[in-house]
């Protein structure tokens, strides 16, 4: 089932998540050395509001001109953001950046998914899902790590030619491999105009709800937790990150089939339980053991419920429009970091005493995707007789 294509799809996968993680931890004080630290809710919320709009447009744009066209596109808009970020010294010019390096997540793992889902049988989905969010991850916790310790040894600049070079590697990567869209179009600007079905995928919309919901938390954790790792005296504050993915990666090895045997919908129960329990255990912690014990929570949540969510968008969609499909899941997933980001970034200003809460509404929304997805599968149950 793993062939050469799909390994090739996770190398790249890992070079593309390491490069835009790389530089999270570092931004924050980058921002405020502008003088802009009033706008760091705005370094997530403008990254993912870009990635958002952008997904119906991937989405359609996946399903005709092709997968890796799009893949190698989000790429290269990261390896190009990446190397512009030494050049950027106001703060109207960084946030502008920000929003145009969004259009990456925006247009590579909307592809990615559409061609993992092409090239794997539908009764191993969830199981290549926590395959290649395993390289994903992977990526996503040495970047911040290598990021943070680029900074303290060599200057921010450094880091950021890094993950440029490491965007660029994964386009090299993406050139080599087989396109699996048979009826493709020639790219036109036509392509561009978007109707209002080519916005939301109505079959996935459980999957939008719940995806909201939980990816919240996210927005808050990337918003927050450099400044708790510095009010915790941790000194590398891409640490967090590093030890919540490695958790990740960890339940990924372990119960990566787990979906595929159990249903999708049981999995997600137990991880918004787990995320539930995790931010809240941020909201009142004034410990460093609190605090990774809640990256480790976090951790096991997020392996959990991102390869199920994506496995349960790909049941509920039509095949046709498959890359429609992962879009609208992705719009949930882009709102839910964005509205996080935002909201979090304001609520806290500056303000170490304003972090608890940010952090207890992130475990009351996990509660509410809980509540939906037991409502659910009642409701499924009942209709089945």
């Amino acid at each position: 089932m793993y062939n050469l294509q799909f390994w090739l799809l996770c190398l790249s996968n890992f070079l593309f998540s390491a490069s835009f993680q790389m530089m999270i931890p570092e931004l924050p004080d980058y921002l405020s050395a502008m003088g802009g630290q009033q706008y760091i809710g705005l370094i997530i919320a403008l990254f993912t509001l870009t990635a958002g709009l952008s997904r119906p447009f991937s989405g359609k744009l996946t399903d005709t001109i092709g997968r890796v066209p799009v893949m190698a596109f989000g790429s290269l808009v990261c390896c190009v953001c990446s190397l512009i970020y030494p050049f950027v010294h106001v703060v109207w010019g960084f946030l502008l950046l920000r929003f145009i390096h969004g259009f990456s997540t925006g247009t590579k793992p909307t592809a990615t998914a559409a061609y993992v889902a092409d090239i794997i049988p539908e009764n191993r989905r969830g199981e290549a899902a926590g395959m290649l969010g395993i390289f994903t991850a992977t990526g996503m916790s040495i970047g911040p790590t290598i990021g943070s310790y680029l900074t303290l040894w060599f200057g921010i600049n450094p880091m950021f030619y890094v993950a440029s070079a490491f965007a660029l590697i994964s386009i090299l990567i993406l050139l080599n491999m087989k396109e699996t869209l048979v009826e493709r179009q020639l790219f036109s600007f036509k392509l561009f105009k978007i109707n209002r079905q080519d916005i939301f995928e109505p079959r996935v919309l459980s999957v939008f709800l719940v995806m909201f919901c939980v990816s919240f938390s996210s927005g808050v954790i990337l918003t927050l937790i450099p400044d708790l790792s510095k009010t915790l005296g941790i000194q590398n504050k891409g640490l967090f990150f590093t030890v919540y993915t490695i958790a990740s990666l960890l339940i990924r090895v372990v119960a990566s089939k787990s979906s595929d045997i159990h249903g999708r919908v049981p999995v997600m129960i137990i991880s918004t339980i787990i995320l539930a329990i995790g931010m809240a255990i941020l909201g009142f912690t004034q410990s460093t053991f609190g605090f990774w014990a809640a990256a480790i929570l976090f951790g096991f949540s997020w392996g959990l419920n991102t390869p199920t969510l994506t496995a349960w968008a790909i049941d509920l969609s039509h095949p046709e429009y498959r890359g429609r499909a992962l879009a609208t899941m992705y719009i949930a997933l882009e709102a839910g970091i964005g509205v996080g980001a935002w909201w979090s970034g304001w609520w806290y200003g500056g303000k170490v005493s304003n972090m608890p809460f940010a952090f207890y509404l992130s475990s009351l929304l996990a509660l509410a995707s809980l509540g939906y997805l037991i409502w659910w599968r009642r409701h499924k149950a009942i209709q089945m007789g």
